[in-house]
């Protein structure tokens, strides 16, 4: 073999450039004929002078022999040469795999020598199966293709989405999977090894500046493909940490941070899902966007039709964003933001959750009867509010007791003022278990220092602690019964589970960009992959499993593509590559999907 670099034309602009071909020479009765074994492309990274190593490699690669003085060559030359012999392989005609056929034909009977048998580049098949599966449903390549990317772009985008769904984290991490573990470009037939990582990034931004449309043509491929009613919108907001400070990205600001990374930069993410939990519309907000604030800006021109249910969360529902839902003609429903609770167990009805845990709802009509509230109380809820009263409160009794035992001792300040301050910082650390006690401090003569605290637990009503587990929802759908409601607010708790599938299962925290585009093209891939996992969670469920994406990953994750190495008798080496054999896990998920459960097929090449 030998690597031969000739000038080429390109039609279209007349532009002249070199290509490189990986050649041999075979004969062909009396005559020698060059052969190109496999087209190198024109940006073929290795020097001149190393081509002879590179060749020997390759040939040592495909065909092993002993030798007396190995051949040396640099690192990044065997990783070129096993790239290349993989690709010679890969790119074989496929064995055939059919029942039928093989019984037609004689079966292939090899003999073999045991011990020259040799099993290399193992590479993931499970999880790219699955995701091209599901792209599939939707024809999402050929949705890039109609929205003018090119091939390689359209590579580019695919190995990046299903990254995020096989091994969630940074473009960096998924470039090195697509090029180090995974089996993703033999099922494409793209070799990702021959892309840089500069093309995923740039493809994050081509993405971006598609997003509405993608968006829009996704949700309504899903729709068609399952049914999907649009007249139930969840609408909420999450946000994600920034590694770095960021300072080159405007959106990149402090704020609440819901993974408690106050000590870092936040961006927010707002969704707008229907009720399946497909995403409709995403938004990219500033890490210190004020929830209340988006809502209006996420529904208009969305093309929800008239009289749609809008359910989100409190901290979207202030009073202007219920009136603009009520003037537009939005039903809702709500969490309400009213801090004091209320709740008669007289009247109210109960409701058995899937849990087996009982609920109790009291409906309450308004004043002016266009809007009703219902007060919910929630077993499990009364318990777990009442045991996090119960440690911020004994938290605080200690804190008091300290500080009370502290006045007896010498060195300690006992100015009145700064006693208050002490108790002022305790009541802020209690999470408003402070409220419900009445302090007092006795002074000596003088006024101005203190001889004694004392301290009374006296129960704030319509708090946490006189009415635990309760808490109220708001709608304007008043012919509504109890359990219709129910059955409508349980969606949002599903939005919240999309959001923690997102953040743990799908890497979108943290963010490691420091450009804008960059760091909004990092989440909306997330958001990309996420779509593709809920096509394959929901047709899945229709059959009965119900695991996490976390648990079908790792499932999938273990068939490998495989190329297995052996010497015949007439000292001739075979190579085969094929997916190792479906466990019963991974043959239940592709049986249920209807999809072969041999992905890529077999490989057959002698020399």
């Amino acid at each position: 073999m030998y690597i031969r670099r000739t000038t080429t034309r390109n039609t279209a602009t007349g532009e002249s450039y070199f290509t490189h071909r990986l050649v041999q020479s075979r004969r062909i009765g009396s005559k020698v004929r060059q052969e190109t074994v496999l087209n190198l492309g024109r940006h073929f990274g290795i020097g001149q002078d190393q081509w002879p190593v590179l060749c020997v490699c390759i040939e040592n690669i495909l065909s092993p022999q002993g030798e007396l003085f190995p051949i040396e060559c640099s690192a990044s030359v065997e990783r070129e040469a096993q790239r290349i012999a993989n690709q010679i392989l890969v790119r074989q005609k496929e064995q055939p795999t059919d029942k039928k056929t093989t019984d037609d034909a004689p079966p292939d009977v090899q003999e073999i020598q045991v011990d020259s048998l040799e099993m290399v580049r193992p590479r993931t098949v499970g999880v790219e199966h699955v995701g091209l599966w599901a792209m599939g449903q939707v024809q999402f390549i050929e949705m890039l293709e109609e929205i003018g990317l090119t091939g390689p772009q359209r590579s580019a985008a695919v190995g990046s989405i299903i990254g995020r769904m096989a091994v969630p984290g940074s473009e960096l991490s998924t470039y090195r999977w697509l090029c180090d573990r995974s089996g993703l470009g033999e099922l494409l037939d793209v070799d990702f090894e021959a892309m840089s990582l500069m093309q995923l990034y740039r493809i994050s931004d081509l993405l971006m500046g598609h997003r509405e449309e993608i968006e829009q043509r996704l949700f309504s491929r899903v729709s068609d493909l399952f049914g999907l009613s649009c007249t139930v919108t969840l609408y909420d907001l999450t946000n994600t940490y920034f590694e770095g400070e960021a300072q080159d990205n405007p959106k990149a600001q402090r704020g609440h941070s819901k993974e408690k990374r106050s000590d870092c930069r936040l961006l927010t993410l707002g969704l707008i899902l229907d009720g399946s939990g497909f995403v409709r519309k995403s938004e990219i907000f500033s890490g210190n966007t004020a929830e209340s604030s988006t809502l209006e800006k996420m529904l208009r021109g969305l093309g929800t039709p008239d009289g749609a249910l809008v359910v989100m969360d409190r901290g979207v529902a202030t009073e202007d964003n219920l009136t603009w839902l009520r003037d537009k003609g939005y039903r809702y429903i709500v969490v309400s933001r009213e801090r004091e609770r209320h709740f008669s167990f007289e009247g109210a009805t109960c409701i058995e959750t899937a849990s087996k845990e009982h609920v109790h709802i009291q409906k309450v009509m308004s004043d002016d009867s266009k809007e009703v509230r219902l007060y919910c109380h929630s077993e499990g809820r009364a318990k777990k509010e009442m045991g996090i009263v119960k440690r911020f409160a004994e938290r605080f009794e200690e804190g008091m007791k300290k500080l009370s035992e502290g006045l007896s001792r010498p060195r300690t300040t006992k100015k009145i003022g700064k006693i208050w301050e002490r108790i002022g910082r305790l009541k802020e650390k209690s999470h408003g278990a402070g409220q419900h006690y009445k302090i007092e401090i006795t002074p000596d003569e003088s006024g101005k220092t203190a001889q004694a605290i004392h301290w009374e637990k006296i129960p704030v009503e319509g708090s946490i602690l006189t009415h635990p587990g309760v808490y109220c929802l708001r709608s304007n759908e008043i012919n509504w019964n109890e359990e219709q409601f129910w059955k409508t607010y349980i969606m949002l708790t599903d939005l919240e589970a999309v959001f923690r599938s997102l953040k743990s299962e799908l890497g979108m925290r943290p963010v490691f960009h420091r450009k804008e585009e960059r760091s909004d093209g990092h989440l909306f891939i997330t958001v990309l992959a996420y779509q593709f996992v809920q096509i394959i969670r929901r047709h899945l469920t229709e059959k009965g499993i119900k695991d996490r994406w976390h648990s079908l990953r790792t499932d999938l994750s273990g068939q490998c593509r495989i190329t297995t190495m052996f010497r015949r008798s007439d000292d001739r080496i075979v190579h085969i590559r094929k997916a190792t054999k479906a466990e019963h896990q991974q043959t239940t998920i592709y049986q249920t999907l209807g999809i072969d459960a041999s992905p890529g097929g077999v490989k057959k090449m002698i020399i």
